[in-house]
């Protein structure tokens, strides 16, 4: 297998996350799986995420405290914040790899980092 400086923030209770994780072990990645809901990000690199993704796209609204707190539409600051102190208010699957950061949603996504070779459907 591959080594490869990719990683991925996973649920594996996400059915897209579990999607996810097998299209990058298709291509031949073995990658680092961190599972965000127990070993959260950093604000460093949560902030570098969502600025190469966005932060309003990387707060997950539906199952969450989201629109309660008011962040729907709120400033990235905000959201940020709210995404570090609870980060079961972040979206996934993210994935970190040398070619690009994605909010792997639709789990297609993943390929635009990987360099093809992986797999669609299977």
């Amino acid at each position: 297998m591959q080594t490869a400086e990719t990683t991925i923030w996973h649920n594996p209770a996400c059915g897209t996350s579990r999607t996810v994780l097998a299209m990058i072990r298709a291509a031949g990645i073995e990658p680092v799986v961190i599972e965000y809901l127990k070993t959260p990000p950093d604000a460093a690199v949560l902030a570098r995420v969502a600025a190469a993704v966005g932060a309003a796209k990387l707060l997950r609204v539906r199952g969450t405290r989201a629109e309660a707190l008011g962040l729907v539409g709120a400033e990235d600051g905000a959201i940020l914040a709210a995404m570090a102190a609870d980060p079961g208010l972040i979206e996934r699957p993210v994935v970190i790899a040398p070619g690009g950061i994605v909010l792997a949603r639709p789990a297609e996504t993943v390929v635009a980092v990987l360099g093809g070779g992986v797999p669609v459907s299977g």
